[in-house]
């Protein structure tokens, strides 16, 4: 997995690496143990999936408590999605990014 890091230090991006020939490909979307040892110490508990027409708006989240991370796969297509740091009581840091 190469880990590309962001100028929001929570944020990163994973990109699996994947193995093909010509059945297709395999690749390791996740692993807890790695995870925690080169991510975040925490367990990911839920894994959700979602199929949007083009053009929809998903998933604009606000924690302070029980705070959540995300894990983006894009099967088909792309997505726009946005990250914005606002644990300091403003908006310091923002990101976006082009997943396909």
């Amino acid at each position: 997995m190469n880990i590309i890091p962001t100028r929001i230090p929570d944020v990163k991006i994973l990109e699996p690496k994947m193995f093909g020939d010509e059945r297709g490909f395999f690749m390791e979307t996740f692993r807890d143990e790695w995870f925690r040892a080169n991510i975040a110490p925490h367990t990911f508990v839920q894994e959700n999936h979602s199929k949007s027409a083009a053009g929809v708006l998903r998933g604009m989240h606000y924690q302070t408590e029980h705070t959540q991370g995300k894990l983006v796969r894009v099967v088909a297509g792309a997505v726009f999605d946005v990250a914005v740091d606002g644990r300091s009581g403003k908006v310091e840091r923002k990101l976006g990014v082009d997943v396909s």
